[in-house]
């Protein structure tokens, strides 16, 4: 079975940095695009950033800069280094994966939680 197991999340700082890490298995790590997305309490679901297996990145327009989706095809790793961290960043995080060509379904992992405060 696919499975993606976040890891990295916690309490932080703002202005700190966090790096979560999604480490994958159960499938072709090669030929799976891997996003990042994130919840915060009351809020809908949003897209966070996302990286092809050539290591192609998007990224949402509030990053302004701040988070970096990078991957590790050896490790079957993807990561999200987050820098300059705000209180509106707090969320759980989640990884997903589908791939290439929209093919097949969507898999998500159980998520971890970032909380930036004071």
């Amino acid at each position: 079975q696919v499975q993606l197991v976040e890891s990295g999340g916690g309490l932080v700082q703002p202005g700190g940095s966090l790096r979560l890490s999604c480490a994958a298995s159960g499938m072709n790590f090669n030929i799976y695009v891997m996003g990042w997305y994130r919840q915060a309490p009351g809020k809908q679901r949003e897209w966070v950033a996302d990286i092809t297996p050539g290591g192609r990145t998007n990224y949402a327009d509030f990053r302004k800069g701040r988070f970096t989706i990078s991957r590790d095809n050896a490790k079957n790793t993807v990561y999200l280094q987050m820098n300059s961290l705000k209180s509106e960043d707090t969320a759980a995080y989640y990884c997903n994966a589908i791939m290439v060509g929209n093919s097949g379904p969507r898999y998500w992992g159980q998520g971890t939680q970032v909380t930036v405060s004071s």
